[in-house]
């Protein structure tokens, strides 16, 4: 099997539940952003050597590909939806890492690699939010999957600060000295 289909090069793509429809259309925009935050995440991995972390990255990146196939999905039911505890579950992580790491002002992001990657991570979910958001707009989209992703930059922030914590390079942006 190819992974070549010649079918996409009028400018259309096949959704997962067999539509065609072009490649700009806000959907397809919404889980593409989706799937170049799977591919930064795929870097992120290699760059974290917190097993926990790399653990909810992996968690993530199997998540999102059921996101990805709910927003491919339009004249059928989509056999694995997101659920209420998917949300649930982002959000208690992120409780979780709050209380480790007590933030006490603005932080400078990238104090190392692996957690500059997670803010790379953390821009790129900001991105694929306003996209399905946008969608939504137009088209029915899940509760719960609106909350799993708005919950992801939340979710990248924390485990970039945490990093930064476990390594003692948490930086806090300072006032400005003056301005114009």
């Amino acid at each position: 099997m190819s992974i070549t289909t010649k079918g996409g090069d009028k400018g259309k793509t096949s959704l997962y539940s067999g539509e065609r429809i072009w490649k700009d259309d806000l959907r397809v925009d919404a889980y593409g952003s989706l799937d170049e935050l799977d591919a930064n995440l795929g870097e992120a991995k290699h760059l974290v050597d917190n097993p926990a972390i790399y653990d909810i990255l992996i968690s993530v990146q199997n998540t999102l590909y059921r996101v990805m196939g709910q927003l491919a999905t339009i004249s059928s039911e989509y056999p694995y939806p997101l659920c209420e505890s998917d949300a649930e579950g982002i959000t208690g992580i992120i409780h979780d890492y709050e209380t480790r790491v007590q933030l006490t002002g603005f932080v400078i992001p990238g104090s190392t690699l692996p957690s500059a990657k997670l803010d790379i991570c953390r821009t790129v979910a900001r991105r694929a939010e306003r996209r399905v958001i946008a969608l939504s707009r137009t088209e029915t989209v899940s509760p719960y999957l609106l909350s799993y992703v708005n919950r992801l930059s939340d979710l990248f922030f924390i485990l970039a600060r945490s990093v930064e914590h476990e390594k003692g390079k948490l930086t806090y942006k300072t006032k400005p000295e003056h301005g114009c």
